[in-house]
């Protein structure tokens, strides 16, 4: 994914992720995940991935919880296989460290980052 793409709907926050202070998208083009290994968790078809997650050209291995939804076909006759992702990864490990003090207390960005994703997979034929 190139982190350029990003579009939150804000202008200025779109800008702010895309300097230096996060992304710094001038310099690093490519944000990636490598799955490498799976294991089962139980027969409910869940599932642990540990993968590599590069960001700014820093590596680390995260780990998603994984869920399988199903297989179905569509209403054109294509199989589709469903699944939901989530995970947690700290920020700061990826290099991305700018944060702001409130007049609160405590700061404006959190260190972890909350991952949440519905993926459709299509069968080739």
């Amino acid at each position: 994914m190139n982190p350029a793409s990003i579009e939150t709907g804000v202008a200025d926050r779109d800008a702010h992720l895309k300097s230096a202070d996060f992304f710094d998208v001038e310099n690093y083009k490519e944000i990636h995940f490598v799955g490498n290994t799976y294991e089962k968790v139980d027969n409910d078809g869940s599932y642990t991935l540990y993968g590599d997650l590069t960001v700014k050209d820093i590596t680390r291995q995260i780990k998603l919880d994984v869920e399988f939804g199903g297989v179905m076909k569509d209403l054109w006759g294509n199989e589709k296989a469903g699944f939901t992702i989530n995970g947690n990864l700290n920020r700061k490990d990826f290099g991305l460290t700018w944060n702001a003090a409130l007049e609160s207390g405590g700061v404006l960005v959190s260190d972890t980052v909350k991952i949440s994703c519905e993926v459709q997979l299509v069968k080739q034929s």
